[in-house]
């Protein structure tokens, strides 16, 4: 199967870094978000990544020829109806994904491959209203410029074809990808990243460190550019509060409770411009802040 036209659907902070580098690795690109003011933020987000790439000599072709690639749309159809392949990446909530799959299924080009990013979970959930399973498939990104892996978590019903595709399609991107053989809430990197923050949140609920100490005993240790808050910003605290609401124990809960304070004043992490630190700027990239 050639793959050309790739849709995403959702422009948040991963949507637009994967319909980025698909512009950039030559493809034809429609990114749909229901919010206008989501798809100006995107395309303002990729000129910004474009100027970082430019200067550290990692694209050649002219941003301005990549952008032309991209095609940002408020309306679902013009994003899907010549897409070989779609990736979704809209909020970690199963029913606004059920809905809107619900609605690909019906539009889209009969050979058009599905696959959703979701963090946290599972393609079965949204593989049936689809209403092809067969090609229906988890296709998880992670920073897409720096953490360069991509996960390929097929369900039980995947057609087993479809695997060496997106292996291909993803090293197309400048991806590593690697398989998941069965269906893991948090993928691979996910779940030992979730025992990291796990840990954090505890210790933080736990009044045990503090958000800046916890954050530096991790950078120090392991010679990283983050900590375990930094990363939650990264992520987004939205989606990091979808994933820890769904753990039972008392310590998830409790992590999930603080990280609703922070959605509720509308922190949501570097894509806000405030978290657990302020962006542009934040303290952990500041010479001082481990000195």
């Amino acid at each position: 199967m050639e793959i050309t036209n790739v849709g995403i659907l959702g422009a948040g902070t991963l949507g637009t870094r994967v319909a980025l580098q698909a512009a950039i690795s030559g493809y034809q690109v429609g990114i749909f978000d229901i919010h206008e003011k989501a798809l100006d933020a995107s395309f303002k987000l990729m000129k910004e990544l474009l100027q970082q790439l430019e200067k550290s000599k990692r694209i050649e072709e002219a941003s301005e020829k990549i952008l032309s690639r991209i095609l940002f749309t408020t309306e679902l159809e013009k994003s899907v109806n010549q897409a070989d392949i779609i990736n979704e990446s809209v909020t970690e909530d199963p029913e606004i994904k059920k809905e809107l799959w619900e609605k690909v299924g019906k539009i889209a080009p009969s050979q058009t491959l599905f696959t959703t990013n979701t963090s946290y979970l599972l393609p079965s959930m949204f593989a049936e209203i689809s209403a092809r399973p067969e090609k229906f498939c988890a296709f998880h990104f992670h920073d897409v410029f720096y953490s360069r892996v991509v996960d390929i978590m097929p369900h039980v019903g995947t057609d087993p074809a479809m695997i060496p595709i997106l292996e291909d399609f993803g090293k197309s991107l400048n991806q590593v990808p690697v398989i998941v053989m069965k269906e893991h809430p948090g993928y691979l990197f996910n779940t030992m990243l979730l025992a990291l923050i796990g840990a954090a949140g505890k210790l933080l609920t736990g009044e045990i460190g503090s958000i800046e100490d916890i954050d530096k005993s991790w950078m120090v240790n392991f010679h990283m550019p983050m900590g375990p808050f930094g990363i939650l910003d990264s992520i987004g605290l939205d989606t990091a509060w979808h994933v820890t609401k769904t753990r039972k124990d008392s310590a998830s809960q409790a992590f999930a409770a603080l990280l609703k304070t922070y959605l509720d004043q509308g922190k949501l992490g570097e894509k806000s411009g405030q978290g657990f630190y302020q962006y542009p700027n934040p303290a952990f990239k500041q010479p001082d802040f481990i000195l």
